[in-house]
């Protein structure tokens, strides 16, 4: 049995922004952080000053871990109404990776071209004023 998404417009969540009901929205899902309040590493402070509010945009700014956006899971009670979404930048984007463009080609190209031109004006130095 799939357990019903509840639904909530953004009107009826502006005003959960206290230390006793503490309310994000995150990519247009409603989550309830009243209890991750003490517990938030970057203190209750930053989930206040968004709370009853979108904070997509600043938890996007921190670059949170796949950790914490797992944590966060576990605090979502709904979704905003279709009316009141907003179209975001995709869901947990990628911020930056291990592997190697591939348009750079191989390491030792990137240090090819340098010695090739020190070579060249060494040999055209000496040719000139030797």
């Amino acid at each position: 049995m799939e357990q019903e998404i509840k639904l909530f417009t953004r009107e009826e969540l502006k005003c959960r922004n206290t230390r006793g009901d503490a309310i994000l929205i995150i990519h247009n899902g409603v989550y309830d952080v009243t209890k991750f309040l003490e517990q938030h590493p970057g203190g209750e402070e930053v989930l206040l000053e968004r709370a009853g509010q979108d904070g997509t945009d600043p938890f996007e700014d921190v670059s949170h871990s796949s950790d914490a956006r797992a944590l966060m899971q576990q605090y979502k009670i709904g979704e905003l109404v279709e009316a009141d979404r907003t179209q975001s930048k995709a869901a947990f984007p990628q911020q930056w990776t291990n592997d190697t463009p591939r348009e750079l080609g191989n390491a030792w190209s990137s240090w090819v071209l340098p010695l090739a031109l020190a070579l060249a004006a060494t040999l055209l130095y000496r040719y000139l004023f030797a």
